[in-house]
Formats: structure tokens, C-alpha cells, sequence
């Protein structure tokens, strides 16, 4: 059976498709957030099966593979390639309504312009043509010219050497790869056995003996330098919720020492520790005009089984219910008391605090940029079409639509590119939906422009990349 998706997919009026087709069918695409490897871009690989390129590593799909009976060993076990995408196309006809029915066939039809369904009936033919385009045609960098990926940020450990970065940049390419800093393991201090593990590496990454707090900060900011010197411009950082400064007296010193030499350590104190650290990290990404990032709201590792058999990203994260207005308030607001408030998107995670994440960040735009703070685009859970409708409409109402940054990919897949053109298909349609009802004036010029800036040049303005 031929696909539905067709090129007027999720357009649904004649104004939807024009702003579509006049205005930014053919953008370029900016991904300044995603978990893609370095080393497989630098080296421009090629995969030797749409499993290795589709399946590893893609917890959304493992986790409706769980849901349809599929044993673990066809998911992340030892079965072999064909046997493992044979099971995925099992399960794709029963993921009718969830995003990976829209996802699956959008990555099917682009790059490899296959039409027909994903079913257990057409996966071989699936399969070999697949894998005869990524042996022959579509290696990592192709599949990237193919999107017209302009720039991405990869997502990097501290401790990285960067030399993937460094390697690409040498070349002479029409894309940008650029890293972003995301310590969180160096501050997850409650995570003792895995904080050591990152502090070691940490110390060799930098040839650094650390022995003290102020020895851990200096060498935090010397990294932030590194990062700063091969292109970051861009940190991140992944919390169930922001921790609680305090502008207390407190011994960080001596907080530090225990956590290094093993000793019991009260869960306030780590939690004032946590968040001293991140205040003095965020000063340094404003001093380099950098862009901070928050992920907050995720429940991660649920399950203790699959996360001892697999390890983390695993598929058995979800929506957590944290309390997050106040300390993220009084967070942003001890950086915003010293005019140290760097360029800053927020990330939410549970759809209950949209109206809290949209309207909280409006609390500490100052004038000096468009859209200083930015509520981010809809993520993990919420990135299908009704968590994308939500945020816009959301975002609407509470600040600035068009100034709004756009999407990103948040993905490990390089073949998940399209949910670029998905999201821009449904801001077409929100807004031709909008212009049709009289709800906007029918003004493409004004409109479509504004559609051109949210799914391009709001982000190429925004960062500071030279």
C-alpha cells in the first residue's frame, strides 16, 4: 500500500500550503540540539544496515517495540539486523496515532523515497532497498547535505577532547558541527559512584590534579574556555528541576572535600552545592555570550531491571511531576540581580506546567535581545503534532510566537531530520488555519515571513556563531 504521506501532508487548507510551499519548504536547517555522534560525522560514516542507522540506540521505538510483546532480545539483545528491523516492522501498524507512524514513513519517504508502508509484508524489500542507498548513496554527511543541514550542535562531556570537532573543522565542508557543554554528571553529586568516574576523567582529560573546591572550579571554567576556543557557544543541562540557591553562608569547601573522600554528605548540602556550581557556571556562559540550555522535568530510569541489563536511555524515562516554579524563579533570578543572565531556553517536559514555563520566562526578558528568554520547542514526549499545536498556541498567548527559536531535533538518529519539515508543516497549518477562520489577516507577505525567521533565522540571529 502506497504511504499517505503526500506533499500536502498535515496541511490542511490552501493558505496552510502556501505559506508552506512559498515561504519554507527549502530552508535550511539549523539543529542546535541533538545527541548525535561526533566521531560518525567526522569520519562520515556509513552504515552497514537501516539498523544500525535506525534502530540503535532509539529508545522511542524500543519502547513501543516493549509495548507490542516484543522480547528484549530483538530490541537491544543479540539478534541479528534483519531479525531486529523485521521486528520493528511488525510493530509499526500498531503504532497507528503515535508519532512514530508520522515519523517512520516521513524517514522512509526522506532520504530514501520509499512510499510504501512499513509492514511485516513489504520489510524485506524495505530493508534491502535501505540498505543498498546507505551502502551506495546516503553516508552520514549525504544524508545531512540531503536535509540541507546547515549547522548542528552535537551534546559533549566536559572532559572531551573534542578531536572529532577539531578534525571536521579542518575540512572544507558546507556544514558546521559545533559542540555543546553539558556537565550534568559533574554535578549530579548525589550519583556518588558515577560522579568519581567523571571527576577522574575530568582530571585526566585536563592532566589536572584536583584537590580542592576552588581547583574543581578553575578547572570547570578552563574548560568552558576549551569549549569557547573550538566553536561552543551553547551549554545544556538535564534536571528533573532547578536545585535551590541559597544565599546562605555555606562551607562549600568542606561539602566538596566529603563527597571526595567518601564521607556522608547531608542531601540539603549537595543540593546547595549543586546549585552554587551552576550559578558560577552560568556567570562564565554569560561572560562568553554563550546560550544556557535547561531540560527539566524528566523521571529517568524508571525501571531497575532494563537500566541494570542496558544501562541509562534505555526507554524507561517519563514525565515526572516536580515542583518547578520557584526554584527556577529564584534561580534566574539570582543571576538577573547581578545582570549576569545569559541568552537562556527553557525546556518543559510535563504539558501541566506549559503555562508556568511560557509565562516564567517572560519574567526576565530586559530589552537587550529579541527573545532573551526563550519557553523551547516542544521535547521528548511532547514532540509529536499535538505537543507541538500546544506549545505554539501556548506560546501565543503567553509571549512572542515570532521570535520564538524554532525546533530542534533532540535526536541520536541521523535519519530524524525530517521532524524538521514536520514542525514546519504544522506552523503552516496553525497559522493558515488561523488566516482561513479570520482570526488572522490575510497578509502571506507579513505572515510568511514570520514563518521564514521561527523555522530559520531567529536561531542564526540568536547564537552567537561566527
Amino acid at each position: 500500500m502506497q504511504t499517505f504521506i503526500t506533499e500536502n501532508f498535515l496541511l490542511q487548507n490552501n493558505t496552510a500550503k502556501k505559506l508552506y510551499f512559498d515561504h519554507v519548504q527549502h530552508l535550511p536547517v539549523i539543529d542546535y540540539h541533538n545527541h548525535l555522534s561526533p566521531a560518525d560525522i567526522a569520519n562520515n560514516k556509513i552504515f552497514q544496515s537501516i539498523t544500525e542507522a535506525w534502530l540503535n540506540g532509539d529508545h522511542y521505538k524500543w519502547r513501543a517495540m516493549r509495548a507490542n510483546g516484543i522480547d528484549e532480545n530483538l530490541i537491544t539483545g543479540n539478534a541479528d539486523d534483519y531479525s531486529k528491523f523485521k521486528a520493528w516492522a511488525n510493530t509499526v501498524p500498531y503504532t497507528m496515532r503515535n508519532p512514530l507512524y508520522h515519523w517512520t514513513h516521513l524517514e522512509l519517504k526522506h532520504p530514501f523515497n520509499i512510499h510504501e508502508l512499513l509492514n511485516s509484508e513489504s520489510a524485506e524489500k524495505i530493508y534491502q532497498e535501505c540498505n543498498e542507498l546507505l551502502q551506495t548513496k546516503f553516508s552520514v554527511l549525504e544524508i545531512l547535505n540531503y536535509h540541507k543541514v546547515e549547522l548542528l550542535c552535537t551534546t559533549d562531556s566536559p572532559a572531551d577532547d573534542l578531536k572529532f570537532h577539531r578534525q571536521f573543522a579542518q575540512d572544507d565542508h558546507s556544514l558546521k558541527m559545533l559542540p555543546t557543554f553539558r556537565p550534568d554528571a559533574l554535578l549530579n553529586f548525589n550519583e556518588r559512584d558515577e560522579w568519581i568516574k567523571q571527576f577522574k576523567l575530568l582530571e585526566q582529560s585536563t592532566n589536572t590534579s584536583i584537590n580542592t573546591f576552588n581547583d574543581f572550579i578553575v578547572t570547570l571554567q578552563n574548560r568552558v574556555e576549551y569549549f569557547h576556543s573550538n566553536g561552543c557557544r551553547l551549554s545544556d543541562h538535564g534536571f528533573e528541576y532547578m536545585p535551590a540557591y541559597s544565599s546562605q553562608k555555606i562551607n562549600y569547601e568542606s561539602i566538596f572535600l566529603s563527597l571526595l573522600q567518601n564521607k556522608d554528605v547531608l542531601q540539603n548540602d549537595i543540593a546547595h552545592l549543586k546549585a552554587y556550581v551552576l550559578i558560577e557556571l552560568c556567570k562564565m556562559y554569560h561572560s562568553k555570550n554563550w546560550v544556557q540550555q535547561f531540560h527539566l522535568g524528566a523521571m529517568r530510569n524508571n525501571n531497575s531491571r532494563l537500566f541494570k541489563l542496558i544501562g541509562k536511555d534505555a526507554g524507561t524515562d517519563s514525565i515526572g511531576d516536580y515542583r518547578q516554579a520557584n526554584a527556577l524563579s529564584s534561580f534566574l533570578n539570582e543571576l538577573e540581580k547581578g545582570q549576569k543572565l545569559a541568552k537562556t531556553i527553557l525546556y518543559n517536559l510535563n504539558p501541566a506546567d506549559n503555562e508556568l514555563f511560557a509565562t516564567l520566562a517572560g519574567n526576565f526578558n530586559d530589552g537587550s535581545v529579541e527573545g532573551k528568554i526563550q519557553w523551547g520547542a516542544a521535547w521528548w514526549f511532547l514532540d509529536q503534532k499535538d505537543g507541538i499545536e500546544k506549545q505554539l498556541n501556548t506560546l501565543s498567548n503567553m509571549g512572542l510566537l515570532s521570535r520564538f527559536v524554532g525546533m530542534v531535533t533532540d535526536s541520536r538518529s541521523f535519519l530524524s531530520f525530517s521532524r524538521h519539515d514536520y514542525f514546519r508543516r504544522i506552523l503552516c497549518n496553525v497559522i493558515g488555519n488561523d488566516i482561513e477562520k479570520g482570526e488572522l489577516p490575510n497578509d502571506l507577505n507579513w505572515l510568511g515571513e514570520m514563518l521564514i525567521n521561527i523555522s530559520y533565522y531567529n536561531a542564526k540571529h540568536f547564537f552567537n556563531w561566527q
